[in-house]
């Protein structure tokens, strides 16, 4: 049996207050009401983050550039042989950046004595 969500467990607490008599009843399911409230906000603000949203961006300018170098690059590489913006981000930034479009397979990376170099599928 799967592991019960906390919108599922105060279903099941609201089925149980509703059936009973307590003296105060309309306290509980307006408690109950109340978290089920609060989960609906908190699932509903798992959006991007304004870093997240930068990060598409600036991917979107790494693949344009990775088609104008047209071969395969370490990230120094590309860094010297890129005309934008992006080239002034840290290796570590582009690293992180330039492994998750290998993840999304839009990129491929391959490894050579140590060295890693990253060029479009």
């Amino acid at each position: 049996m799967a592991k019960m969500t906390k919108r599922e467990m105060f279903g099941m607490v609201m089925a149980v207050v509703e059936e009973c008599s307590a003296p105060n009843k309309a306290e509980m399911v307006n408690f109950i009401n109340h978290e089920l409230e609060l989960l609906n906000r908190k699932s509903s603000k798992s959006g991007q983050t304004k870093t997240q949203k930068e990060n598409e961006t600036i991917k979107e300018v790494i693949l344009e550039e990775m088609a104008n170098i047209g071969k395969p690059v370490t990230i120094s590489e590309f860094c010297e042989n890129s005309n934008s913006e992006v080239a002034n981000l840290s290796n570590q930034k582009l690293s992180a950046l330039f492994n998750q479009l290998v993840k999304a397979e839009l990129m491929v990376k391959t490894v050579d004595k140590k060295k890693s170099y990253f060029a479009l599928v």
